[in-house]
């Protein structure tokens, strides 16, 4: 591109998508080899040997990814968990400790407890809302990562970026922002102090549940080269279709939250008047604790939506008596979706102090019409 364009449709739809200079297409092609000729040995064009190494589609997934971010290196992986494990082994050695909050997603902290804690890392949970907390908790005993989830999933708690990211930077932390939820179109972390980002882009970013994927970007060079050369020596990079499929999504993310935070804000005001549910769990509500610092460092306040019924029988009942939401795994995509935390996606963390309450359903809301979400969500409360 000649200019430097800044705003994020513009990026969203541009960055990384130069035309094609053989064909002129306007679409780059999907590069799918898994080896590239050489001129000569060790004459490689563009740098590019191996699928492994490199990837025309997955570098300009990378360029988009970085882009929308605010960061200078964009790296896309196999899965979220793929791209949270590459960031963990690069930063990390036997002995430091990974400080998080007591509500993350329940596959960061399996993998933190249960595949990194074997090799020696440590893990200690706070509440990460708390900043005072935290700095004590830092203060108390040092950590080499402090790890931030905000919006946090599934009970939607809010943290303040910018607040957390001079405490860990004063105890000499590297600060991570899991940004799945909330997506670049709505929160850039890194203009609020973070070191890291990283996703799920399975979700928000992929934006259709049709693709699993995950990335990591960031601003620090050195970081960059050891998280670099996990995705390279461990492998787990994403092929070059999975990252086709992404960069398609990404160029209507913004439309897309538009639509997921209007909806949401919609559902999460009907469900706050219903009779029958005890918690609506939404940063949108001005009754959510956390709705200042959201309204401060989010441009909208997403997709997702949380709700407490009086029992877990009845947050069963109410699950599995939607229509139009869908009962199923993962979220972030068009369609709308329905979770029972408890016994689907945080199953793991069960009898541990992250478990999530039986009462919680969470949904994805989609950008369908609204009154329909609204009338399927009436329907599942009658029968509940």
């Amino acid at each position: 591109m000649n200019e430097n364009p800044t705003g994020f449709d513009t990026l969203a739809i541009r960055a990384g998508q130069d035309h094609d200079p053989t064909t002129g297409a306007v679409i780059p092609p999907l590069h799918l080899s898994s080896t590239y000729a050489q001129d000569g040995i060790g004459g490689l064009r563009n740098g590019y040997e191996y699928g492994r190494s490199g990837n025309p589609t997955r570098d300009a997934l990378q360029e988009q990814l970085a882009a929308l971010e605010g960061g200078r290196f964009g790296l896309s992986f196999a899965s979220g968990l793929a791209a949270e494990d590459a960031l963990l082994r690069a930063a990390l050695r036997p002995g430091d400790t990974v400080l998080m909050g007591d509500d993350v997603y329940g596959g960061t902290y399996r993998l933190v407890s249960r595949v990194l804690a074997p090799w020696g890392v440590k893990l200690r949970i706070v509440d990460i809302t708390d900043t005072e907390a935290v700095r004590a908790a830092l203060a108390a005993e040092p950590a080499a990562m402090l790890w931030i989830e905000t919006p946090s999933n599934p009970l939607m708690r809010i943290s303040d970026i910018a607040a957390l990211a001079e405490i860990g930077h004063a105890a000499g932390s590297t600060v991570v922002v899991d940004n799945t939820f909330a997506s670049p179109a709505l929160q850039q972390p890194l203009a609020l102090g973070a070191d890291v980002v990283v996703h799920s882009t399975t979700k928000y970013l992929g934006g259709h549940s049709d693709v699993v994927g995950g990335a990591v970007v960031l601003n620090d060079e050195e970081l960059h080269e050891q998280v670099k050369f996990q995705q390279f020596a461990a492998g787990a990079v994403s092929g070059p279709h999975d990252a086709w499929l992404t960069s398609r999504g990404l160029k209507t993310l913004g439309i897309r939250m538009e639509r997921h935070s209007r909806n949401a804000g919609l559902v999460a005001g009907f469900l706050g008047e219903q009779d029958g549910v005890a918690a609506v769990y939404y940063p949108g509500l001005e009754s959510h604790p956390g709705h200042a610092v959201a309204a401060r460092q989010m441009r909208g306040f997403g997709g997702m939506v949380s709700l407490a019924l009086p029992t877990g029988e009845q947050a069963r009942r109410f699950a599995e008596s939607l229509e139009l939401f869908t009962l199923a795994e993962s979220l972030g995509g068009v369609e709308s979706l329905v979770n029972y935390p408890d016994a689907m996606t945080h199953a793991s963390v069960r009898g541990t102090e992250l478990a999530v309450p039986e009462e919680v359903v969470r949904l994805s809301v989609g950008i369908e019409t609204a009154e329909d979400l609204l009338a399927d969500l009436a329907q599942a409360l009658r029968r509940v």
